[in-house]
C-alpha cells in the first residue's frame, strides 16, 4: 500500500471529506434555490410585491417596488426586449384633492399607480417614423403596434418597470366578484381615485344598478390631413377626439359621484375597455412626485423606448 492509499484509508480524513462533500451539496442545492425564487419573483404571481400606503397628514404615501401581485407574462419577449425589475418608488398624492380650473394633460409620465403598487401609464414612447415633433403618437392598446403587452395590459419599460397601460386583469382577478360592485384601482396623481369600468348608472344614487361606464371618446371621421396620411383607424392617439355625451365620462374619464369608498361622493376617475384606457387628462393638479425625468420610458429621445430599435413601422 503507497502513502496515498494510506492517506485515502486514513478515517479522519474520509470523516474530512465526508463534511467537506456534503457543505458543496449543501451550497449548490441553496444556490439553486436562491435562483429559482429569484425566476418566480420575477415572473410569478407577485412574490415580492411591495407596496405599502399610509396617509401622513394631508398627504396619502405609497411606497412600492412596482412589481405585480400576479403573474406577469413573459418578458422579454419578441416586441419588448425589457426585463422586469424592482424600482423604488415613493408617490404623495393630496388626500383632499381638489378640481383644477382646467384639465391637465398627462403627457408621457405615470397617470397615476394602483393599489398593487403598479403604476399606470397610458402612453407609449413610440411616434411615426421616430419622430417625436411630428404629433403622431403610436396608441399602445389599439393593436396596430405590437408593443408586448402581456395578458394584463401591461409590459416593461427599458429601466425594468412594469406598468399597464389598460385595465389591469391580473389585479381585477384577485377581487372578489368585482363586476358586481365597484372596484378601487388606485390613485391618480393628483389623488382622485380610479376605478374599474364598473359605476352606478345614476351618479349621485348608490342604490342604482351598477352598469359598465363608457368613455366619450370617438375615431374620427375621415383621412389624416397629414403625416402618415390614410383613414382613422385608432393606430394613433390624434385618431381619437372627444365628444360630450357621446358616453358617460367627460374628457378626463371621469365624473362626479357616490362610491363605496367616498358616500359622500367625489370626484373620481374610470379606466376603460375602449380608448382612452387610461385617462389622458387630470382633473386636478398632479404631484410633482409623478414627474418623469430624462427620455420617455427610460428610453433613447424620440421613441422607441419600449420595443427593439429597428427600421419605422409600416404606414
Amino acid at each position: 500500500m503507497n502513502e496515498d492509499d494510506k492517506v485515502l484509508m486514513n478515517p479522519s480524513f474520509r470523516f474530512l471529506l465526508l463534511v467537506v462533500t456534503g457543505m458543496l451539496l449543501a451550497f449548490l442545492l441553496s444556490s439553486a434555490v436562491l435562483c429559482a425564487g429569484a425566476q418566480a419573483a420575477a415572473s410569478g404571481p407577485g412574490l415580492s410585491n411591495r407596496v405599502s400606503i399610509t396617509i401622513e397628514g394631508e398627504v396619502r404615501v405609497i411606497r412600492a417596488n412596482g412589481l405585480p401581485d400576479h403573474a406577469m407574462g413573459q418578458f422579454p419577449n419578441a416586441h419588448n426586449p425589457n426585463v422586469a425589475a424592482a424600482q423604488n418608488y415613493v408617490y404623495r398624492v393630496p388626500v383632499h384633492p381638489q378640481v383644477a380650473a382646467r384639465a391637465t394633460p398627462v403627457g408621457m409620465q405615470n397617470f397615476g399607480i394602483a393599489i398593487n403598487g403598479v403604476t399606470f401609464d397610458p402612453a407609449a414612447a413610440e411616434w411615426w417614423h421616430r419622430d417625436h415633433s411630428s404629433g403622431w403618437q403610436y396608441e399602445p392598446m389599439t393593436g396596430h403596434l405590437n408593443l408586448g403587452v402581456d395578458q394584463n395590459n401591461a409590459h416593461v419599460q427599458p429601466n425594468g418597470a412594469y406598468h399597464y397601460h389598460g385595465l389591469p386583469t391580473g389585479l381585477l382577478a384577485k377581487v372578489k366578484d368585482a363586476k358586481s360592485r365597484m372596484v378601487l384601482l388606485g390613485w391618480a396623481a393628483d389623488g382622485f381615485p380610479i376605478y374599474a369600468p364598473w359605476g352606478f348608472s345614476v351618479a349621485n344614487d348608490a342604490t342604482s344598478a351598477l352598469k359598465t361606464l363608457k368613455s366619450s371618446y370617438r375615431l374620427k371621421s375621415g383621412t389624416r390631413p397629414g403625416g402618415p396620411g390614410g383613414a382613422y383607424d385608432g393606430t394613433f392617439v390624434a385618431d381619437f377626439e372627444y365628444v360630450a355625451g357621446v358616453g358617460d365620462l367627460d374628457e378626463c374619464n371621469g365624473r362626479f359621484g357616490v362610491t363605496p369608498d367616498f358616500p359622500q361622493g367625489t370626484y373620481c376617475y374610470f379606466l376603460t375597455t375602449d380608448f382612452p384606457f387610461i385617462p389622458r387628462f387630470y382633473k386636478g393638479t398632479p404631484d410633482r412626485s409623478f414627474e418623469r425625468h430624462g427620455p420617455p420610458g427610460g428610453g433613447p429621445p424620440g421613441g422607441f423606448g419600449n420595443r427593439r430599435p429597428g427600421p419605422p413601422p409600416p404606414e
